[in-house]
């Protein structure tokens, strides 16, 4: 019977975890949960973003991750329909982690860079917050902010373009 507990257990946790991914907008989350010696439980739960280039990729998501799989699939659509992909802009600055994005060094500070701004290689262009570490941005080259692709106090994922310099 406790067998029985652990896995009703389980799949709460795997629920919340899926909620965790939809609610974050996150594209993959792997936990290891130890319960003792020789006892543990490895979760990996994932969803696909639809993608502009792969139309055969939207079925996927339905036999690999059903309890997220239909919030997950409809909630990237919109952004999806963007004429021009900023990821693959030559003068695009992706993040080098998972985390939350910083427009400012703190809350009611102005921001490290604006639209418009020239900025010099190695200028901060914003920090990226991974597990309670402040990891500052360098600008990879000198030019001139054409876009800011991130909100003050968004996650942002592995890769993701944070701004455009040309």
């Amino acid at each position: 019977m406790s067998k029985e507990r652990s896995h009703d257990g389980d799949v709460s946790f795997i629920r919340a975890l899926a909620e965790l991914l939809r609610e974050n907008e996150l594209t993959e989350l792997e936990v290891v949960r130890d319960y003792g010696e020789n006892d543990s439980l490895n979760v990996r739960v994932s969803r696909q973003q639809n993608v502009v280039q792969t139309v055969a990729a939207a079925p996927a998501p339905a036999a690999a991750a059903p309890a997220a799989a239909a919030p997950a699939a409809a909630a990237p659509a919109p952004a999806a329909a963007s004429n021009d992909d900023p990821a693959s802009h030559p003068g695009a600055v992706t993040s080098p982690m998972v985390g939350t994005a910083y427009l400012s060094p703190e809350p009611g500070a102005a921001a490290f860079i604006s639209v418009g701004q020239s900025i010099k290689e190695g200028d901060t262009l914003l920090i990226v917050e991974a597990m309670k570490t402040m990891n500052q941005i360098p600008s990879p080259k000198s030019g001139t902010v054409k876009r800011i692709l991130v909100e003050d106090g968004s996650p942002v994922e592995f890769g993701a373009p944070l701004v455009i310099i040309e």
